[in-house]
């Protein structure tokens, strides 16, 4: 009974909140038009008949979508004619996905979770195969799933134990749409772990996909290109949060010259201006990545701060770096992913707060790729100590490029257990 007024509350709730996300989402759209693209698909709402039949992969943003990229790879090879559905929740996931579509594949947005919404939705798409990517588990979407016959996979699974406990304490509410999962194919032992004792009965540890995403070697020479032409080396603050910008600049003024280059690259577009306006207010000469097509100028070789105000050039910036502090976990965030650090052979200076991504930060950490540091303040003067040090650097890069190559093979795991089902 509890698990039924849990589900009703939670459907009503969605319902009276609908206009409030529609709202949320155009307004969105302002700075990132895409947002207010086929707002329709979020009720579940199309216009055109398909063909069913096509295998579905949600992949709700940036991240998840690369990490699909590698499992899309896999699943082609051993099925060249399979036909795929990608569905998204962000713009940035959206854009990156329509590089992953063939011939007769198709992409919409995941519709808001509300009975009529995921209803429609599946009627229309009438898809084989579910799968969701990393930690996306919604309580009505299983329900319906499960009831039109789907069966649903969650793909490259992780759950931290501060999730674990987030969800046991909407227990009425997760633990039968964990249960309702065909299967889970976890990261880690640990995150398998604790999808079982969220009540998935089908749990198999099949290793990371991100060890599996291709990096582009061109945007890692042509950013190796950048730093000869520099002259000077560069200390990057990699996939940065809120707040995390402010402190590193604070200490930053503190550093004694000459002092390296300082590249920032955010995790969220949406907050480029603001950080430009951060530096510019600490009084240090901007250059922005997105104000040069091609080389960099002579006024940004000059510059005291480059900002990464572009789209899917991690590798370029990777390769440009001589070290990177993680963004993400010098607050309590949960740390940012550091695999494609290493697969680009960049050494990396982590934060406390890595709870998102433990064992990968771990077998990072004692493979010699990563180091960890208590503070901001700890990782900056360790980061600049690392930039005067070329053999220290060398040798952190090559443990990385070793401990990536050591790791990769999850996609070919993950695809045959798709396909099997």
């Amino acid at each position: 009974m509890s698990e039924w007024l849990a589900g009703v509350a939670y459907a009503a709730a969605l319902r009276l909140l609908t206009p409030f996300y529609l709202l949320r989402l155009w307004r969105r759209g302002a700075e990132e038009p895409l947002y207010r693209h086929a707002l329709a698909e979020r009720l579940g709402l199309f216009s055109r008949s398909t063909a069913p039949g096509r295998l579905w992969i949600h992949a709700v943003s940036l991240g998840e979508t690369r990490a699909a990229s590698a499992l899309v790879g896999a699943l082609r090879e051993r099925d060249p004619t399979l036909k795929i559905l990608l569905t998204h929740a962000t713009a940035t996931g959206r854009e990156a996905g329509q590089a992953l579509l063939h011939d007769g594949d198709a992409q919409a947005w995941l519709p808001y979770d509300t009975p009529g919404a995921v209803r429609r939705f599946l009627r229309h798409w009438q898809p084989r195969l579910g799968v969701l990517m990393e930690t996306e588990v919604w309580p009505t979407l299983q329900r319906e799933a499960e009831r039109a016959g789907l069966p649903m996979v969650l793909a490259n699974a992780r759950l931290s134990e501060k999730s674990l406990r987030r969800g046991l304490r909407l227990a009425a509410l997760m633990r039968p749409a964990a249960r309702r999962m065909a299967l889970a194919l976890a990261q880690t032992e640990a995150d398998a772990e604790r999808i079982r004792a969220m009540g998935t009965a089908r749990v198999e540890v099949a290793g990371n996909l991100k060890y599996d995403i291709a990096v582009d070697p061109a945007l890692i020479k042509r950013g190796k290109a950048w730093a000869v032409r520099l002259g000077r080396p560069v200390l990057m603050l990699a996939v940065s949060r809120e707040g995390e910008e402010a402190a590193l600049l604070a200490e930053w003024a503190r550093q004694p010259s000459p002092r390296p280059l300082l590249a920032i690259v955010p995790r969220h577009p949406q907050r480029f201006d603001e950080i430009a306006g951060l530096i510019e207010g600490a009084g240090l000469k901007l250059a922005r990545r997105s104000h040069w097509a091609a080389e960099p100028p002579a006024d940004a070789l000059a510059a005291d701060v480059w900002l990464g105000d572009s789209m899917r050039e991690m590798p370029l910036y990777y390769g440009l770096a001589s070290a990177a502090l993680l963004g993400g976990s010098f607050e309590p965030l949960g740390g940012q992913n550091l695999i494609e650090a290493a697969a680009c052979g960049c050494p990396v200076l982590t934060g406390p707060h890595t709870f998102n991504f433990a064992e990968a930060t771990e077998l990072a950490l004692a493979a010699g790729a990563a180091e960890r540091c208590g503070s901001l303040a700890e990782a900056l003067r360790r980061g600049m100590a690392l930039c005067a040090d070329a053999a220290r650097r060398d040798a952190m890069s090559a443990s990385a490029l070793a401990f990536s190559a050591a790791h990769r093979g999850a996609a070919a795991r993950m695809a045959a257990a798709l396909l099997a089902l």
